[in-house]
């Protein structure tokens, strides 16, 4: 793992602590951390997957609308967060690495640190009902 600023660390810490899925990446939507509730979601563990450039994990977990088309890179929220700065939600399905297609409820938002850095972004999701 490359070295990260302290507010990135300080929150893969606290997402390791927590029962609800997280998923970090950094200010260029490259994957840095998901926490073990986010692995039972995704059917892989973190240790398995490794850090990943944006456009390999945008389509691994193939996420897609209700009507089954693929989501944009520009749709998913963790990608709004990054590149907008601001925070996104959305409800979209995904094919777990384990098979399972899942509906997730998902909100992200930009971590931002001390003098207006551009860390990346925290995605927060659950499985929802169909």
């Amino acid at each position: 793992m490359s070295q990260k600023a302290i507010e990135v660390i300080l929150t893969r810490q606290l997402a390791s602590y927590l029962a609800t899925p997280i998923f970090l990446v950094d200010d260029t939507g490259t994957l840095v951390f998901y926490n073990e509730p986010a692995e039972r979601v995704l059917g892989i563990r973190f240790e398995e997957t490794g850090e990943m450039p944006a456009s390999e994990w945008s389509v691994l977990w193939n996420a897609t609308g209700d009507d089954g088309l693929p989501l944009a890179p520009e749709q998913i929220p963790l990608m709004i967060a990054v590149a907008e700065r601001r925070p996104a939600h959305a409800k979209f399905w995904i094919q777990g690495l384990d098979g399972v297609r899942r509906r997730l409820e998902t909100t992200a938002f930009p971590q931002i640190g001390q003098a207006d850095r551009r860390l990346g972004a925290v995605g927060i999701f659950w499985e929802t009902n169909g």
